[in-house]
């Protein structure tokens, strides 16, 4: 029986320690500042008092020991000082540290062991600095291209060379970048969903708009091209229902579950919680997602570095484990969420010694 998320909204439970949240382990520097409440990404953050009901920490239970964690959606960017040779595209300069070694710090302390870094829009269309650190760290990272949908084709040459040449395995779809006027299903976009198909390259969707707005458009890819997988981030999108639009939503999420090739992030929680840490809002949402594509078709991401600022990185992850343990999921389901989904994509990527 599937679960219902309409019917459990109110089960999230309160939660009743406080923890302030700051910024965790790195320092400023003094072109870095950081506010209270900032505007990140059409999302308005800010610190926030956390209430829980008991300690937050790695659940032996709910996590494998012999399992791999990997990080299937996170960002970096040139530091101040690396852009200089990694510039910034103009007007998307960074005001958060984004770099990798404040990554790879966090990353230890959290222990997640590797990640899918996927371009920024900060250096937009230039992947050097993302396939600087590929190249550097090759057995921890991979790496998630962005797609140039410019009208003269030449996105689909920059995608195979970045696949073939770099360590890209896999491409992110960012609608908001096409043409004005023109959609995901045009020539262009066409040619680039069949070319990943052929490549072997998941396409993720960034519908930060809403769902609602590309779901034509992904249904018909998935309809055309079967063979090419596709990932939802931030399960696309799609907030707790508090209206019956939220709910429209919510279903045709759920709804996607009937292609084979559709997998989901269940990544940025922030973003998607109607609540503060740890997110238990989610708690519906993660045990309906399971319920319809599996465990082994789910998995989760960070959001780095934006989440930072939320909880923390290491919260970020700990986050999954509570509300996991809420929902009632296994630890076989949670090896799948937190790595082994994402180490079956990349076959060959991650492989414990």
């Amino acid at each position: 029986m599937k679960y219902n998320i309409f019917e459990d909204m109110a089960a999230a439970a309160t939660l009743r320690l406080t923890i302030p949240l700051a910024f965790y382990g790195h320092p400023l520097t003094s072109s870095l500042r950081f506010p209270a409440s900032k505007s990140i990404g059409n999302e308005t953050s800010s610190f926030r008092t956390v209430k829980m009901a008991a300690t937050v920490g790695s659940d032996p239970e709910t996590t494998s020991s012999t399992s791999r964690v990997i990080d299937s959606h996170l960002h970096i960017w040139a530091s101040p000082q690396e852009a200089v040779t990694y510039p910034y595209f103009p007007g998307q300069e960074p005001t958060l540290t984004g770099d990798v070694e404040f990554l790879l710090k966090n990353m230890g302390d959290a222990r997640v062991d590797g990640a899918l870094i996927v371009q920024p829009i900060n250096h937009k269309f230039d992947h050097s600095l993302v396939t600087s650190v590929l190249k550097k760290y090759p057995s921890k990272f991979v790496g998630c291209c962005l797609a140039n949908p410019a009208e003269d084709g030449s996105g689909i040459k920059e995608l195979e060379s970045l696949v073939l040449e770099s360590n890209y395995r896999a491409v992110r779809f960012n609608p908001y970048l096409w043409p004005s006027g023109q959609k995901m299903t045009n020539a262009v976009g066409k040619a680039m969903f069949s070319k990943a198909g052929e490549l072997g390259v998941p396409v993720g969707f960034m519908c930060m708009k809403g769902l609602d707005l590309h779901i034509a458009e992904i249904e018909e890819l998935c309809t055309e091209f079967p063979n090419t997988t596709v990932l939802l981030d931030h399960a696309g999108f799609c907030k707790v229902p508090e209206n019956g639009e939220a709910k429209d939503t919510y279903s045709q999420l759920m709804e996607l579950s009937r292609f084979p090739q559709v997998y989901v992030k269940f990544s940025a929680l922030f973003r998607i919680s109607r609540t503060g840490f740890p997110y238990q809002d989610l708690t519906p949402l993660l045990s309906q997602v399971v319920s319809n594509f599996g465990a082994n078709r789910v998995m989760w991401g960070s959001d780095f570095p934006f989440v930072v600022l939320e909880c923390g990185y290491k919260e970020a992850k700990e986050a999954v484990t509570i509300i996991a343990k809420q929902a009632s999921l296994s630890s076989s389901d949670m090896d799948w969420i937190m790595g082994k989904t994402l180490m079956q994509l990349f076959p060959g990527q991650w492989v414990l010694p």
